[in-house]
């Protein structure tokens, strides 16, 4: 009897502790985090491409630019890293246009069919040089035999800096989301609501820096090269010559005196350069005709305190609003 009475005694505390452990157990896997999903490697040709996609999938999106820092978006020579970046990719983004003229050959190099490719020019409207000209933009050496010809070659559909008008990125913003939702319809709902706050913040952006460009009395500027046109066209701006129309090419003396002297006759005050070109010829211009030259960036992160596109556009506002004032910034 006292046998019994041990062995019911065991079991007893054995099914106890066993009853323990599986309650330990099941309240662990009922309170236990979920095993955090990996982000979604997109590829991006342009910094600020990388901007709007991580503006609209947030943490997400784990995203690599093609080309950073100061490199040319018409001329680059990608990378082995880029190859292998775009193995990995589900998501491409590019701007289109041809200006990605160097991407298909990487594509074909990369393989991966089940990738996703967006452009994100998609549907814009596209500006052209007989328009710029019907605007008085771009008078000065247009007739020179060497101007323009090299850029409207490459561009044919038209100027590719799309991105420069804050209604034009509200659109590329729209096609990234689509891209998005494709890649991974279960988080529709939070795509689309960062969507719907960026187009919100672009609306303040432009709304903020219009009046200011409106109460200017002089909005004439010269630039580089056809960066710009987008940009002037939503600020009220005009560009009212380019040292150069062509890529890798050096303005002809005709055409600089040209533009020396519309300079003159017009009191144009201010030059447009960009950090990845040369800034000999702005400055000698400048000499001439008592111009002065600002450097502004067409992407992202290239310029301190512009990591960010909202950023940028702020920047190239402020920058030209102070020179054309003939304040500083």
């Amino acid at each position: 009897m006292r046998l019994l009475s041990r062995r019911y005694f065991f079991q007893s505390v054995r099914r106890f502790v066993v009853g323990c452990v599986v309650a330990t157990l099941c309240a662990y896997v009922s309170f236990a985090e979920p095993a955090p999903i990996p982000p979604i490697p997109v590829v991006v040709t342009l910094p600020v491409l990388a901007d709007f996609v991580r503006q609209i999938g947030g943490d997400r999106v784990q995203v690599h630019s093609l080309i950073s820092g100061i490199s040319d978006e018409h001329t680059y020579h990608p990378k082995p890293s880029d190859l292998l970046a775009l193995q990995r990719a589900r998501l491409l983004v590019k701007v289109g246009l041809g200006l990605e003229v160097w991407l298909d050959g990487l594509l074909q190099n990369a393989g991966r069919a089940d990738r996703v490719v967006v452009t994100a020019s998609d549907g814009i409207p596209l500006m052209r040089e007989r328009q710029r000209a019907a605007r008085g933009e771009r008078r000065s050496g247009d007739d020179d035999a060497d101007a323009g010809r090299g850029f409207k070659e490459q561009h044919t559909q038209g100027n590719v800096h799309v991105w420069l008008d804050p209604e034009n990125a509200k659109t590329m913003a729209r096609h990234i989301a689509d891209g998005l939702i494709r890649v991974d319809p279960s988080h529709r709902k939070d795509y689309l609501r960062r969507q719907s706050d960026y187009l919100q913040t672009l609306d303040r952006l432009t709304a903020e820096i219009k009046p200011k460009m409106a109460a200017l009395t002089d909005r004439k500027i010269v630039t580089y090269h056809p960066a710009w046109p987008y940009f002037v066209r939503r600020f009220g701006l005009v560009v009212r010559g380019e040292i150069i129309t062509q890529h890798d090419a050096e303005p002809s003396p005709k055409r600089l005196a040209r533009l020396i002297d519309q300079m003159r006759k017009e009191k144009i005050r201010v030059i447009v350069s960009e950090p990845q070109l040369d800034g000999k010829v702005p400055q000698a211009l400048a000499a001439e005709t008592g111009a002065r030259v600002v450097v502004l960036s067409p992407q992202t992160g290239v310029i301190p305190g512009t990591s960010t596109y909202v950023d940028l556009i702020r920047h190239n506002a402020r920058v030209l609003i102070a020179a054309l004032e003939g304040t500083r910034p």
